[in-house]
């Protein structure tokens, strides 16, 4: 429990009377200051009584809010409609990916490549990403993250050749890795973290929810090429660029650097979260929570329209009804999960999407398809910003982006290998293989949750 004393840093002198007597603490305090509480690198509490200057770590100040300092309102506006552009891009690939394996004659596998590229990208945004804040702070993963993702929109939009398609979803995927694990674990530090979690990944539902539509439209109503669609995405991120940039423009990295400092140092901080337990489950989590997501949003098209035999539009709306759930979850179970408490949560949900998929695979109606693939969205939607809010609770806050930033492109990672290895299963097996392997899935996720440890009871009031 937080004290309410504050700790004050004294010069040698003033700590004389105390070393005249030992058995007393030296507490000074004072009146009207926020409570605070000190972690070591290994994110221990405040030194045992008797020793309360010596040993001890950064004083972690009062959370951020949404509105304090003011500036926050403004750049939570820009991550939002960042994560609203995200969402945009990863529902895309099943909406276009039957008219992508068309236009260029490809197979199955051949055309999973777009799902594996941004593999690349996320990986080095897991290794990079905390070296890149401490170089450039936040405002240079604002201008980068959205300018890999600008450039690689308009390469698609001049509907290149297929490799370079392929490449370039590398580049998108750096920018989208980056973005992913900056802005999670920026938000994650918060006061009220679940709900503007929450709310910040319905953003990125919206976004997927709309990006279907839209590119089904364009493509099946008014005859359009597939990569037409990629003028809209250059379109609102170029609106990111400024709005992102401008936003974070005072966070430079010498800002960053001063404000995450652990016991001095201000290297090695991934090296020092790799060691933690909790890391390591996160990214697992992450990578077939994600990788789950994409896969369902991916191939759910493809799937209603040959094994379900339905039209190309309503067999595209499935996919917005898939991400329409995911975000309505997102927005309303976020409120629910902390008076449950994530571990709990989290495990409720998952049981209940799992049910949902079984009724989904074992029913042969499109019907019953569209309306149980949509619940599966609704209960899976709050699973990665509850394991975000949960590494923030279990980890010190000297390591919440080192940490969170890994897991997070972990998570990437399995966004662009997961639907890539689906893929190879429905050029050998078929397109009904999709449903097993979800639902196998969505039990590795059970059981990767459950090796989280126990969150304090204390923590889920914070």
């Amino acid at each position: 429990m937080a004290s309410n004393n504050a700790v004050i840093e004294m010069q040698p002198a003033l700590l004389e009377p105390a070393a005249l007597h030992p058995e007393k603490d030296v507490q000074i305090p004072l009146p009207d200051l926020p409570s605070t509480r000190t972690h070591s690198r290994a994110g221990s509490e405040s030194p045992r009584p008797g020793t309360p200057f010596a040993g001890t770590g950064p004083v972690v100040q009062e959370r951020q809010r949404w509105n304090n300092p003011r500036i926050n309102t403004w750049r939570l506006f820009a991550v939002f409609f960042a994560f609203f552009n995200f969402g945009m891009n990863d529902a895309s690939y099943g909406a276009v990916i039957p008219y992508v394996e068309a236009d260029y004659n490809l197979q199955y596998l051949v055309a999973s490549l777009v799902f594996l590229s941004p593999f690349t990208g996320y990986a080095l945004a897991a290794i990079f990403s905390d070296p890149l804040h401490r170089l450039f702070g936040r405002r240079g993963i604002a201008l980068l993250n959205s300018s890999c993702r600008l450039i690689a929109y308009v390469i698609i939009s001049a509907h290149p050749p297929f490799p370079a398609v392929v490449a370039v979803y590398a580049l998108a995927g750096l920018g989208n890795g980056l973005l992913d694990a900056s802005w999670n674990a920026w938000i994650g530090t918060m006061d009220q973290q679940n709900e503007l979690l929450g709310l910040m990944h319905g953003c990125y539902g919206v976004g997927a929810t709309i990006s279907p539509v839209i590119a089904t439209t364009m493509v099946t109503k008014e005859g359009w090429g597939w990569w037409t669609f990629y003028y809209i995405m250059a379109g609102v991120v170029t609106v990111e660029v400024g709005l992102s940039t401008t936003a974070f423009w005072t966070e430079t990295g010498e800002k960053y650097r001063d404000g995450n400092r652990a016991d001095g140092e201000e290297k090695g901080m991934t090296k020092i979260a790799l060691k933690q337990r909790v890391t390591w489950i996160c990214a697992a989590f992450f990578l077939t929570y994600v990788g789950t997501e994409v896969t369902l949003g991916g191939w759910i098209v493809t799937f209603m329209l040959r094994v379900r035999h339905a039209p190309p539009f309503p067999s595209g709306m499935t996919a917005t009804g898939f991400w329409a759930g995911l975000t309505l979850g997102r927005l309303t179970l976020g409120f629910l999960t902390p008076r449950i408490g994530e571990k709990l949560a989290v495990t409720l949900y998952l049981l209940l999407a799992l049910t949902l998929e079984l009724i989904f695979w074992l029913v042969p109606s499109f019907l019953v398809s569209a309306i149980a693939i949509a619940l599966v969205g609704f209960f899976i939607g709050p699973l990665f910003p509850s394991g975000v809010v949960a590494a923030t609770k279990l980890l010190p806050r000297e390591l919440h982006v080192a940490a969170i930033g890994f897991s997070a492109a972990v998570g990437g990672c399995g966004a662009a290998v997961l639907p890539f290895a689906v893929g190879a299963v429905v050029q050998a097996r078929g397109v009904g293989t999709l449903q097993p392997v979800v639902l196998g899935l969505l039990g590795v996720q059970v059981g990767i949750w459950l090796c989280l440890p126990r969150i304090p009871k204390h923590e889920h009031q914070a």
